[in-house]
């Protein structure tokens, strides 16, 4: 299978749904790439999931570029979009455009993925004329938890009725595809069925062309937090525990490392 591309991902729209997940580092994207996820997200999440932080605000772009770097060594398919940080995009189109091009010149990232509505669509114009290709996010955008806290989205008409705005504005703005995070299962079907790219789902229900989840979040690697839209595919946190401890109490028992783990002379 070739590399995917932006226009790959385009075309799966109406098609068979396709899943996505949220990676940080080079371990979880190898294991994400082999098992053929054609999208893969470098999440401004690794805030909370990798650095401790209580909110992606603290994540810069350095950061995101250090993470996307180090996922891109893991990748050899997979199309891989990294966000853009808080405050990279939001003070200025040129800065915008300098720091979109960080990630994709020297982290190496396909695409870049920024959240807002109408608001960010010259923007997203003119990164697309040079050449920059852009996913949009709307819905609950987690760098306004400041202002908008972590709430479903769009459960007013009025609400409903602009991120509705939003999305055909942002398709028409240039985006390949849109993320729609923490709406109504009916909103974020209507909103697919109203667009001509794929939409790519998140607490959004199964309505939408795709479904995204952070790795920590699906293999139960983070128990600090569970939304009600996250589905736990495995237990690798307890196990991750319950492997450690053995490791420790083997050493303490004089048991490890055993004759098969020693070199000889």
């Amino acid at each position: 299978m070739s590399k995917w591309t932006p226009a790959r991902i385009r075309a799966l729209k109406g098609k068979d749904p396709f899943a996505t997940v949220t990676v940080f580092d080079y371990t979880s994207a190898l294991f994400a790439d082999r098992a053929e996820f054609p999208f893969l997200l470098v999440g401004d999440s690794l805030g909370m999931t990798v650095l401790g932080h209580q909110s992606t605000l603290p994540v810069t772009m350095d950061v995101m570029v250090h993470h996307t770097a180090a996922v891109m060594r893991g990748v050899a398919q997979a199309l891989v979009v990294a966000d853009l940080p808080f405050l990279s995009y939001q003070v200025s189109d040129d800065l915008a455009v300098q720091n979109a091009g960080r990630l994709l010149q020297e982290a190496g990232a396909d695409a870049v993925k920024l959240e807002g509505g109408a608001e960010r669509c010259t923007l997203i114009k003119r990164l697309v004329q040079n050449g920059i290709p852009v996913c949009g996010h709307i819905g609950l955008t987690p760098q306004s938890v400041k202002t908008i806290g972590y709430q479903v989205q769009g459960k007013s008409e009025a609400q409903a009725a602009q991120l509705k705005k939003d999305a055909l504005a942002l398709q028409e703005a240039g985006i390949f595809a849109l993320v729609i995070e923490a709406c109504p299962a009916n909103l974020a079907t209507e909103i697919t069925e109203a667009l001509d790219i794929p939409t790519i789902g998140i607490g959004a229900g199964a309505g939408c062309d795709g479904q995204v989840l952070v790795y920590h979040d699906l293999l139960g690697l983070f128990p600090d937090m569970k939304p009600k839209f996250v589905k736990q595919y495995a237990q690798l946190g307890a196990a991750t525990t319950q492997a450690l401890k053995a490791y420790q109490s083997e050493v303490k028992s004089g048991s490890f490392p055993g004759p098969e783990h020693c070199y000889s002379s």
